[in-house]
């Protein structure tokens, strides 16, 4: 239908859905960047700025992130819930930009623990507001069919900040001081502003009738819609995990309990392919956090590496991310999640495993580091999609079959929420364990433990997740 108010102005490139993609991509770059920037400079911000004695550091630095985890954790499903109630998205989703800014300037000029804590507490909150909210625009703007190759490409690119920043942070700190760091991050934070400022959903634009916000179908998705049914035991998973005809994914929500009434999205995490999803979500960002907090102290232990050369270290690890990620997930779109689940999962075991060979040396031993790291990275993009698609996938059955219960938008910012919870919770543990595990058994031995996990969640994904045969003719014909 028209409407009679005036229409905005800038409306066509404001509505369009790479404006929109590249809009929420730097949203979560900055969350990334930010927090992985803010991270290595912590315990000098406690003793320099604050004064704190040197045995209380680690505990005070802990504690920092410790409320950034709890904030995260505690904030995503309610944004979630609030975000799936909302007529828009970009209200919550301009909140969180706030929540940071505040953040980011408390960091900078505060005088007290008490402020550092209520800083943290702000960017964890805005973290939890990002994620749910950002996922569920991109949800919004390219549908089920495309969602794997955008999220492939939004996580290579976020990545890229998650890997770097940490590094980035310390050379500037060291450099510059606080003060170079921070410029840095309010120059990143403007330009998310901005962006975040003009961005008009397709959902608004639709009310003025002046740009077509139907999400373009993929020849290849109709021809896969309107497969032959016997082709269909290929789409499926290898044990019976759930519903597997219509009437199945149907809800009787009055039979269910009264949490589950008032938030059915509960009812959904009972599906093994949905737990599935989220457990490759976990290995993922346990996966990133791991190679996060081990390269640089790698570089410096084998090779003496200073701070800038253990940074250029994770080049070889991000740029086959960055090359391959939007290729992989055009490949889930096409065959599903479970061929690059699986596969990545049990691929990565064995740079994992590698990594343990490079020793204390000179050229050689480096080259050898980075060729392993580099085979990792193709790894790291063949998971980056699956998770989020797969979890996607199983909550649109639930909600195309059950309108009455999801309610006409769906509970996709809640699903994003929880997924957003499980990866923080990933990126939490996962540089606590990989600490422990290098100073009682070594780096090579903390890979062997990881690629255990990769192996595990696998098997995991070749039972319960769903996908097509690869069929390269196939992949090639588009």
């Amino acid at each position: 239908m028209g409407n009679d108010k005036a229409e905005p102005w800038g409306l066509h490139w404001r509505s369009n859905t790479l404006f929109i993609l590249t809009t929420v991509g730097i949203g979560l770059f900055s969350d990334l960047f930010l927090y992985c920037l803010i991270v290595p400079i912590l315990p000098f911000i406690l003793e320099d700025r604050l004064g704190t004695p040197q045995s209380q550091v680690q505990s005070q630095t802990s504690l920092l992130l410790a409320c950034f985890a709890g904030a995260s954790v505690i904030f995503s499903l309610p944004a979630g819930i609030i975000a799936d109630k909302l007529v828009t998205r970009r209200q919550p989703y301009l909140i969180g930009l706030l929540a940071l800014l505040g953040a980011t300037v408390l960091l900078y000029v505060g005088q007290s623990l008490a402020v550092l804590v209520l800083a943290r507490v702000l960017q964890g909150t805005s973290a939890a507001i990002v994620w749910t909210v950002g996922f569920a625009m991109v949800m919004d703007t390219v549908g089920s069919e495309k969602l794997g190759v955008t999220i492939g490409s939004i996580f290579s690119i976020i990545s890229v900040g998650e890997l770097l920043a940490p590094v980035l942070g310390g050379v500037m700190y060291d450099k510059t001081g606080a003060s170079g760091v921070f410029a840095m991050a309010f120059a990143i934070l403007g330009l998310d502003f901005l962006m975040r400022l003009l961005i008009i959903e397709k959902k608004t634009a639709a009310e003025f009738c002046a740009v077509d916000v139907s999400t373009e179908q993929d020849p290849g998705d109709v021809e896969a819609q309107q497969q032959d049914p016997a082709d269909a035991n290929e789409d499926s998973p290898l044990l019976s995990n759930g519903p597997t005809k219509e009437s199945d994914w149907k809800i009787t929500i009055e039979s269910l309990p009264c949490a589950v009434q008032k938030f059915p999205i509960l009812y959904c995490l009972a599906h093994p392919r949905l737990l599935t999803a989220e457990a490759v979500a976990f290995t993922q960002a346990t996966l990133l956090a791991v190679f996060d907090a081990t390269i640089p102290l790698e570089g410096q232990d084998l090779f003496g590496f200073s701070a800038l050369k253990s940074g250029l270290l994770f080049m070889p690890l991000v740029l086959p991310y960055l090359i391959l990620g939007p290729v992989a997930g055009k490949g889930v779109d096409r065959f599903g999640a479970k061929p690059a689940a699986a596969i990545g999962m049990f691929y990565l075991v064995i740079p994992l495993i590698l990594l343990r060979i490079p020793q204390a040396g000179g050229t050689a031993e480096i080259v050898k580091f980075c060729v392993f790291e580099s085979l990792a990275g193709v790894g790291m993009a063949l998971i980056s999609a699956p998770s989020v698609v797969e979890a996607t996938a199983v909550v649109e059955k639930y909600h195309k079959t059950n309108p009455d219960v999801f309610g006409k938008e769906g509970p996709y910012a809640q699903l994003y929420a929880i997924n957003s919870m499980v990866f923080g919770l990933g990126s939490t543990l996962g540089p606590l364990a990989a600490g422990a595990l290098k100073d009682s058994i070594g780096y090579g031995n903390m890979n062997a433990v990881v690629a255990a996990l990769c192996a595990v969640v696998g098997v995991l994904s070749c039972l319960f997740l769903e996908g097509r045969g690869l069929n390269l003719r196939e992949w090639f014909q588009k």
